[in-house]
């Protein structure tokens, strides 16, 4: 951050991947208008699909999802600047999601392709070391192109004594893990919360109440309630659809936004993000907003406004965020970036 407005970075699919970015790319973001400035390609990577920060050093991690996965790690420097640290094998195939637990010691990772969960150690300086757990998970779901077997898709790490959730939307579950810090090995919490068989659970957000969580459905494109219990165990509050627009609805990201009141969903194939109000029992539908193109793969509140990576537009959308009414409203053009799927603030 300085007086010109801070830097954000922008991950996606290389050719690789059957993308066309060549790395990550860093933008300046003015606070005030929401607007992006890009500032061209920090590093070049194949496939940095997914990134993260740690909490306490200018460390920025990336999956490389690649058949053979990695996590790579860069020290952020002025204007976004990224210096190498090193890459790390993940053990599986197609990473796309990783973590960093909140007291920064170790980085989890989510092999999509290969259905485990990775743990690295992370060294005082943030500095990834050799993988010190991989866990595999068993099982599949009732679509057989989807869910032939495991994909893990996201890591959601917990604070205090809360367990780590891991959603895998091949096996229909929320896996929970406890980390032994002195081994930096998963000790899982059974058992495992199911879904619904078909819903292909893909990413989860936890309300700042720390009991509430939202699950999003990518196959059966739904969003489900949870309660968080004391124990670490799942209870579900009810289900509600995703998008209210016809055609196909393939959710991706979700959140809510820092005060609790509203929650965001994005919608691929009927290019939405839609908004919820978190007021009730369910989350109820108060508004689904266009983002101008089909895909949004990702996005990311910051400050008063939304970030929406289109990972097929090739854009970065900005919305302005009513904190009143959650609503969203679109500020200037989209800002061009070669297929774009994380926004990290």
């Amino acid at each position: 951050m300085n007086g010109q407005g801070e830097v954000v970075h922008i991950g996606g699919y290389t050719a690789q991947s059957g993308g066309r970015g060549s790395g990550i790319v860093a933008a300046r973001r003015d606070p005030r208008t929401g607007a992006l400035t890009p500032l061209g390609t920090v590093a070049v990577t194949p496939s940095p699909s997914f990134l993260a920060r740690h909490p306490t050093q200018p460390v920025l991690y990336a999956v490389n999802e690649l058949a053979d996965g990695q996590i790579s790690a860069w020290q952020v420097g002025a204007d976004g600047a990224l210096d190498p640290l090193g890459s790390r094998s993940t053990g599986g195939a197609e990473p796309c999601h990783l973590a960093v637990l909140p007291g920064g010691g170790h980085l989890l990772a989510a092999n999509y392709g290969s259905g485990s969960i990775a743990v690295f150690p992370l060294d005082p300086q943030g500095v990834p070391g050799e993988r010190s757990d991989l866990v595999v998970h068993e099982g599949h779901g009732p679509d057989p192109e989807r869910q032939d077997h495991a994909h893990a898709h996201m890591v959601s790490p917990g604070a205090g004594r809360g367990p780590i959730l891991a959603v895998d939307l091949g096996t229909d579950s929320v896996y929970r893990y406890d980390l032994d810090e002195a081994t930096g090995r998963l000790v899982p919490r059974a058992p495992r919360m199911r879904t619904t068989p078909g819903t292909g659970p893909r990413h989860l957000a936890r309300h700042p109440d720390g009991r509430r969580c939202y699950l999003v459905g990518e196959l059966d494109a739904s969003v489900t309630a949870y309660e968080l219990t004391d124990d670490g165990a799942l209870h579900q509050r009810g289900r509600v659809e995703a998008s209210e627009r016809a055609g196909h609805v393939q959710p991706s990201e979700v959140a809510v936004a820092p005060d609790g009141r509203f929650l965001y969903v994005g919608n691929r194939g009927v290019g939405t993000v839609a908004v919820f109000a978190l007021t009730g029992e369910l989350p109820e539908l108060v508004a689904e907003v266009d983002t101008g193109g089909e895909w949004p793969r990702h996005f990311a509140l910051i400050g008063g406004h939304l970030y929406v990576a289109d990972e097929r537009a090739d854009m970065v959308r900005v919305f302005r965020r009513d904190a009143d009414t959650g609503v969203l409203e679109v500020v200037g053009e989209p800002v061009p970036v070669p297929s774009p799927t994380c926004v990290l603030p």
